[in-house]
């Protein structure tokens, strides 16, 4: 079931790079911005995921936080993150449950049968719990446009 802007955002529990299991209601009260990204170390993610650590800033003023989730485990996840300094949190959905819950799945990543990781994407979620801002990609090399992500928040 594909989800549009409006609808109830699904919850999930994830383990983070502390193996901690997180969930969406542990961020209730503020804006969402969650990224489904392709691979931990990858040269796209890595970019994205830069630009988002970059943004703090802005997104603190608006009151919103990221959350990153790939179907990476959460010692790929602890790697990636600390290599990059990334303090947002970065879950590791490994059976990709949650990825299909946000209908973002891409099967067969590289033509590799049963690899199966996010399609890249960002949702923002506002403070009621409804989506505010869709954005995915079938093309795992684009990236989102970052600017209409902060606009979505204001």
């Amino acid at each position: 079931m594909s989800l549009n802007i409006g609808d109830i955002a699904p919850n999930f529990e994830l383990p983070d790079t502390e193996l901690k299991m997180r969930t969406l209601d542990d961020f209730k009260g503020k804006k969402i911005v969650l990224s489904f990204f392709v691979a931990a170390s990858s040269p796209v993610c890595e970019n994205e995921l830069c630009t988002f650590r970059d943004s703090w800033a802005e997104f603190s003023k608006l009151n919103a936080q990221v959350i990153a989730i790939s179907n990476d485990g959460p010692f790929a996840n602890k790697a990636f993150a600390e290599k990059h300094n990334l303090k947002f949190p970065l879950l590791g959905d490994y059976n990709s449950k949650t990825i299909r819950d946000y209908d973002v799945l891409m099967k067969d990543l590289l033509h590799i049968k049963d690899y199966n990781a996010a399609k890249r994407s960002v949702f923002v979620i506002l403070e009621d719990g409804k989506i505010g801002y869709k954005w995915v990609s079938e093309d795992p090399l684009k990236e989102p446009n970052y600017e209409e992500i902060k606009e979505s928040l204001k």
